[in-house]
């Protein structure tokens, strides 16, 4: 291998700057100021300090790496190429263009080597505390002393964007009670916005904010590599706390008139400035894409050096699991995330019969989970009673635990948004499940990293309590009218809402064994009673996302077709029908998305051509037009709730059963 002399530094850190900057121009948009800026902290970075085997980019002892500042993406998409992912020339030449490996912003499944999708501010950071979290958890549960899984650093790339956003103080803050001394992020102080400098929006003093926050501080020139590099070693060794390197850069590096300036930002510099900007470095004008013939040689030493480092690592861990087997099973199993062939009929025993809140058949079902799958990892915003999310034998995660983090059951803080992009981290790092709860009106806080597991297919399982207006006399501030229906509308999403313990279990076991991607429950605060089903019915019919409570006849006059808590309300007003001369069939739809997958011949085995269908839902009810035909046969809620009892809510806004029955009998008229 080659020396690596300042010239070849240099040469190096430039054809990083220009795979960017002639992509940008390529594709005739994008953001080519960060990558110039950020080319020699990223190459040290990469070079020096990341761990990581290109041809196997899921190997699980690997540093992860983390563009949060996602529009920098050509910075990230040239390393990759550089270092021997399955990135070529031609890939990065198609930039931005339809169906290339190289998206606008960084996209995780689409490219090798990209560790989660980032795009919206903030996002990636809290992410990278998730990964930073499950590796302390590996570490915890199954190493021994310096050797085992959960070894492993993040490393990432943060802007002033990603700081200005509300997400990483609440992420930052999470990470620095927990001391994660595996995460270790790079603040890209470049000083400069969309709309100008920095100073127009944002006058905080970040080294203390951070320092407040009980992080590891550290400041450097971002073209001082020795500063760097210094930086990055006492941020690896300082394991009580994470560390933030305060970078400082310019923004299109070498451009002579964009250079510390917003026209090198979120647009192309254009074929004058490029030409300039070639010239001031010394890069030839043609031509583009170039990577000199000194820069491939070198690298490839690199990649193999990083590979050898690869054979090593994984030798120690053999040693590992020769000296330590039960742990080495113990973590096999947690990354396979098998489950028992009759999970769901171990789940529903004793919830046949049993009166309760829909949360609280959930708490029965996790105490089962936590002992046939100990992968589960999770917890809530502060809500642990009201939603019911703990695992009473699995032990806490955190300062003042037993073990720190040993344990399953995570305290969150009032943080739902960087909960959900935690959760993910979690789930990208791919040893354990998240799960996290808070009440499903606050989901509104976690949409951006509910859409972004959705977009990435990563299994986090949402648990969202206080599903309805009945949970009462906390009032239509906390009482979701819209929200099922907007969750439902979230590409990828897989949306239950049981109406009782046994249906509870049955979607609790379809998330654990079935789901490729995100996956919610709405639970009821209020107490719901067990169903009356047709003899012949099994849990697994659950899993069809729709089934019949109640027959009726092969013919019936209407199909009431309910979730949740309305589905008892649905069968009492199908009784009193009964007794008027109607016959009624009862739907129960726990989970819409799945009754969409069945297929025509089973939709129209429940829901017959010709039969009205009324759906029945103390929501907005949007999501059953499709079933309906027609707004007016929806029995939802049009407003907001109001601060009452349960019992006075149901009795306005027409869901006792007697109500529901002369509603039905309108719609059928």
């Amino acid at each position: 291998m080659s020396e690596l002399t300042p010239q070849l530094r240099e040469q190096i850190e430039n054809t990083i700057r220009f795979l960017a900057v002639d992509a940008v121009e390529a594709a005739g948009c994008g953001h080519p100021g960060a990558p110039m800026g950020l080319a020699r902290p990223a190459f040290e970075i990469w070079n020096e300090h990341l761990r990581f085997d290109p041809t196997d980019p899921a190997w699980p002892l690997r540093d992860r790496f983390v563009l949060s500042a996602g529009h920098a993406s050509m910075l990230l998409y040239s390393l990759l190429h550089l270092y021997g992912f399955d990135l070529s020339l031609d890939d990065i030449r198609n930039f931005r263009q339809l169906d290339s490996k190289t998206p606008g912003h960084p996209e995780y499944g689409d490219t090798p080597g990209v560790e989660v999708t980032t795009g919206p501010l903030g996002q990636g950071f809290g992410h990278g505390v998730g990964m930073a979290l499950a590796g302390r958890i590996a570490r915890a549960r199954y190493g021994v002393g310096d050797v085992g899984p959960g070894l492993h650093h993040v490393y990432g790339i943060v802007s002033d964007g990603d700081l200005m956003e509300g997400v990483s103080y609440e992420a930052s803050s999470f990470a620095g009670h927990l001391g994660l001394g595996n995460l270790v992020y790079l603040y890209d102080d470049n000083r400069i916005t969309i709309d100008g400098p920095t100073s127009l929006s944002f006058s905080e003093d970040v080294a203390q904010r951070f320092e407040s926050q009980r992080w590891h501080v550290h400041k450097v020139d971002g073209e001082d590599h020795e500063g760097i590099s210094a930086a990055l070693t006492a941020a690896r060794e300082a394991e009580d706390r994470p560390s933030l390197i305060i970078t400082r850069t310019t923004i299109g590096y070498g451009s002579p008139n964009k250079a510390d300036t917003s026209g090198a930002h979120g647009a192309k510099l254009g074929g004058d400035e490029v030409r300039l900007t070639k010239e001031a470095l010394g890069w030839p004008q043609e031509p583009t894409f170039l990577v000199p013939d000194e820069v491939r040689a070198y690298l490839a030493g690199r990649i193999a050096a990083k590979q050898s480092e690869r054979k090593a690592a994984d030798s120690r861990l053999e040693g590992w699991r020769e000296s330590h087997p039960e742990n080495a099973a113990a973590w096999d199993a947690a990354r396979a995330q098998r489950v028992p062939e009759d999970l769901p009929e171990q789940l529903a025993a004793g919830l046949e019969d049993k009166k309760a809140a829909t949360r609280s058949h959930s708490h029965a079902v996790l105490q089962k989970l936590g002992e046939v799958t100990p992968f589960l990892v999770g917890g809530s915003a502060d809500l642990t009673g009201s939603n019911n999310t703990d695992v009473n034998a699995s032990g806490w995660i955190g300062p003042g635990a037993d073990g720190a983090f040993a344990g399953a059951n995570i305290w969150y803080g009032i943080r739902e948004h960087a909960m959900g992009t935690v959760a993910n981290g979690i789930a990208l790092d791919g040893t354990f499940r998240p799960y996290v709860g808070t009440f499903l009106v606050f989901s509104d806080y976690m949409r951006p990293s509910i859409r972004l597991a959705a977009l990435m297919g990563v299994k986090s399982v949402y648990v969202f309590t206080h599903d309805s207006i009945f949970l009462g006399e906390d009032g239509p501030t906390h009482q979701p009218v819209e929200h099922l229906d907007a969750l439902r509308a979230i590409p990828g999403l897989t949306v239950f809402r049981p109406a009782d313990g046994v249906e509870t279990a049955g979607a609790w076991a379809w998330i654990a064994e079935h789901a490729d991607g995100p996956a919610m429950l709405a639970l009821s605060r209020q107490g719901l009673p067990p169903l009356d089903r047709e003899t012949g019915f099994s849990v697994r019919d659950i899993w069809r996302g729709a089934y019949c409570v109640q027959r009726g006849s092969d013919h019936p006059d209407g199909v009431l077709m309910a979730t949740g808590s309305e589905v008892a309300v649905a069968c009492e007003a199908a009784e009193i029908l009964t007794g008027e001369g109607k016959t009624i069939r009862v739907v129960s739809a726990p989970c819409l998305e799945l009754f969409e997958a069945e297929g025509e011949a089973y939709q129209r085995e429940l829901l017959p051509d010709g039969v009205p269908v009324i759906a029945i839902e103390a929501a907005r009810g949007g999501s059953f037009l499709r079933w309906t035909g027609s707004q007016d046969a929806i029995l939802g809620i049009s407003g907001f709730g109001q601060s009452a009892p349960a019992s006075d809510l149901a009795e306005r806004y027409g869901f006792t059963a007697a109500q529901v029955a002369e509603r039905v009998k309108a719609a059928l008229a």
